[in-house]
């Protein structure tokens, strides 16, 4: 019977998990133990050892504990977690994850966490839960609980939070969302940002009125992992990625770069996509303070007072196309690649501070040449121009129609 994996350090949180153990079988919700510790004794029997968990990280516990690198068994423990959650749920073992930590623990736990598809339950206890937590969260659907005090014994404070976190996972694992209908339509993912908002919006507009369900993906970086990784999950019938500005941030530095994958899943899972260069003229900063040194004398544009953008140069794009070249070129289904000649941004364009031809030629040149006999084509329009929404549109909806119909999970 699927359990939930229930997992924390057993030499320093052992109590603690055994007491949420405890709730949960009580009320009638398997659970499975498992030890992230690698240093002193553990408190109470686990049902999977730390040894099993370094063994799947590749090394052992032995090995961990001869180097004497605390770092190191973190990042071993964390991989051989999410391999033991990408097992079990593959095996049909696991119905959800709930961890209890520190900053290691929260390292470990979410590993796991991460390595699940979208509604799998996933609830993290962790003292760094009031803080920043996309290191810890990413682009998956993972509840953070604030264990607001240090989680070293049962005392009023750590009982409640703890009895909520085990009375949520409950709740999860045994009222399911309901699933899909025939009537849900296929979803399609789009990628927008300020600057390219109305071509997205249009494009939008249109495939849902041709009956398919848009999601719209900011693509600040976070944005971008969690499209790849929904694409990845096998969610998404076909792909609108007009913005592929991550890709710039990603090469040159700036903040709001989506991971060296990006660009890659709709590529490797061979479904329609539509992919544009919107936003690849810029790299966003937050504010001027924030500018490395090494950019001084690059044009800037203060969007507001916390995003500073810079003016991608002739040589960056020229590497940005060679990437999006490269990765498209994997390819397994349906491509097209539609090249905005006017501008790929609302301040790439005539009169606008980072209108550059010369540039966008480069860009767009490094992509065609690295992509022979593909679907490459370059407009005479601005990316947020009404005809270059509506070609767009039509495109992946012709690529979709055309596609051999998939049986998606959502």
């Amino acid at each position: 019977m699927p359990s939930v994996f229930l997992i924390a350090t057993l030499d320093t949180k052992g109590h603690e998990a055994d007491f949420v153990r405890r709730l949960l079988t009580s009320w009638d919700v398997p659970v499975t133990l498992v030890d992230a510790g690698s240093l002193g004794v553990p408190a109470v029997e686990a049902d999977i050892t730390r040894e099993r968990l370094f063994e799947l990280g590749g090394t052992s516990l032995d090995e961990v504990r001869r180097r004497a690198d605390r770092g190191e068994a973190v990042t071993v423990a964390a991989h051989g977690a999410a391999r033991l959650a990408r097992d079990a749920y593959a095996a049909g073992e696991l119905r959800g994850v709930l961890g209890l930590g520190g900053s290691a623990g929260t390292t470990i736990a979410t590993a796991a966490m991460k390595a699940l598809p979208l509604g799998v339950p996933k609830v993290m206890v962790s003292t760094l839960a009031s803080g920043t937590v996309r290191q810890f969260v990413g682009d998956k659907d993972i509840f953070m609980l604030n264990a607001v005090v240090d989680i070293v014994g049962i005392n009023r404070v750590s009982r409640q939070v703890l009895s909520q976190a085990a009375a949520a996972m409950a709740g999860l694992v045994t009222h399911p969302p309901p699933p899909g209908d025939s009537g849900d339509k296929p979803l399609v993912a789009a990628t927008m940002f300020g600057v390219t908002t109305p071509c997205v919006e249009r494009a939008r507009e249109t495939l849902e009125r041709a009956g398919y369900e848009v999601l719209v993906f900011h693509a600040t970086g976070n944005g971008g992992q969690a499209m790849e990784s929904l694409i990845a999950d096998g969610l998404i019938a076909g792909v609108l990625d007009l913005t592929t500005t991550e890709l710039a941030d990603e090469q040159a530095g700036g903040f709001l770069s989506a991971g060296p994958h990006r660009l890659e899943a709709a590529a490797s899972a061979g479904i329609p996509q539509v992919v544009s260069t919107g936003a690849l003229d810029m790299v966003n900063f937050y504010g001027p303070e924030t500018i490395p040194a090494k950019f001084s004398g690059r044009l800037f544009y203060r969007h507001n007072a916390n995003v500073t953008l810079m003016r991608t140069t002739a040589d960056e794009n020229a590497r940005i196309g060679a990437a999006i070249a490269r990765k498209l070129s994997a390819a397994t289904g349906p491509l097209s690649v539609l090249l905005p000649a006017r501008g790929v941004s609302a301040i790439d364009r005539e009169g606008q501070p980072f209108d550059d031809p010369a540039a966008r030629h480069v860009l767009h040149d490094a992509i065609r040449s690295g992509l022979p006999g593909r679907d490459v084509i370059e407009l005479d329009l601005h990316i947020n121009d009404p005809e270059f929404a509506d070609a767009a549109a039509r495109k992946l909806i012709e690529l979709m129609q055309a596609a051999p119909a998939t049986d998606r999970k959502i």
